[in-house]
């Protein structure tokens, strides 16, 4: 036999038969017929997505690079002359001072007052039902609902607060009209209305925790508070870094209880960075330079939440 029919012959022995090339075929379309479901199904969201997310944004960019009339309406293109005019602004940065002063008062406060709160009731004793129920009852409440509440509650003459204040003998107080306590107030408010979610995302991560890491440590002569912190916060550390998450970029977006309670004063100690956008774009009609905000606590969010990947999701232990 020749060298070129040796090699004719293991070319045609390399070959695929017709019949796996059959089967690959029919893998290959019923691996296209999954994928075109799976789209199908995502359909709803991503339609909702573009509606309600990606078309905002890219209208918010368009807007950020022009100027409007006192209607609202497009009347020049100025680049990036509203994004100068913000960085030179002072009552931007005091926002942002106010803003990132709001979220050091309420987001580790509700966090270890929600894990306090978990820590006590995750037990299956009998009645400790009724307490989780109380302790998730504000997440059913509107941010709307609960403003109004503390609200009355901080009245200065006729509030409940100012009331066992007299009984003490300690003159009325402020809260929402004195620079010194308004910021103060508002965020034992949000504490409050955010509460509830964070104390029932952490109930369930240390339910989840089984028993007999416990049963191991008492075992070893381990005490309640050394379990808790060697054992339990490691393993609910997912949890808390997710909470953590979902509650800085919540506070960076709080809006409802300052337009309803201080309407960012007394003197600005409000007002937050949304509320600033919401007064340039819909009171003052500057949709250009509110769009140039927007996008600024975007970036200003997005890096914030990198950070947190970056440095605390390396303390984090997942099972």
């Amino acid at each position: 036999m020749s060298l070129m029919e040796k090699q004719l012959g293991s070319v045609s022995a390399n070959r695929p038969k017709p019949a796996a090339v059959g089967r690959i075929q029919s893998l290959h379309k019923l691996r296209l017929q999954e994928n075109l479901l799976a789209y199908l199904f995502m359909a709803p969201s991503l339609l909702l997505f573009g509606v309600f997310l990606f078309y905002p944004l890219l209208q918010s960019i368009y807007l950020s690079l022009h100027l409007t009339d006192p209607r609202g309406r497009i009347a020049e293109f100025v680049g990036i002359e509203n994004f100068q005019e913000l960085f030179l602004s002072e009552r931007f940065y005091q926002s942002l001072k106010v803003t990132l002063s709001f979220t050091l008062l309420t987001v580790p406060t509700c966090i270890l007052l929600a894990l306090l709160l978990a820590a006590l009731t995750q037990s299956k004793l009998r009645g400790m039902r009724v307490f989780q129920f109380i302790f998730s009852l504000p997440i059913a409440i509107s941010v709307g609902t609960g403003s109004v509440i503390w609200m009355m509650l901080f009245h200065p003459s006729v509030g409940t607060l100012n009331y066992f204040l007299s009984l003490a003998g300690i003159s009325p107080i402020g809260w929402l009209t004195d620079p010194a306590w308004a910021l103060l107030s508002v965020s034992v408010m949000t504490v409050w209305m955010t509460l509830g979610f964070n104390y029932i995302v952490l109930l369930s991560g240390l339910q989840g925790v089984p028993e007999e890491i416990y049963d191991s440590a008492k075992i070893d002569g381990s005490g309640p508070i050394r379990t808790f912190v060697q054992l339990t916060l490691p393993l609910i550390s997912p949890t808390l870094f997710f909470v953590a998450i979902v509650s800085v970029i919540g506070a960076f977006q709080s809006f409802g209880q300052m337009h309803i309670l201080t309407k960012g004063g007394p003197m600005y100690t409000t007002d937050v960075v949304v509320y600033n956008i919401y007064q340039d774009a819909f009171i003052n009609f500057r949709f250009g330079i509110g769009s140039a905000q927007a996008l600024v606590l975007f970036a200003i969010i997005l890096v914030l939440t990198l950070l947190q990947f970056t440095f605390f999701e390396k303390k984090v232990h997942y099972q």
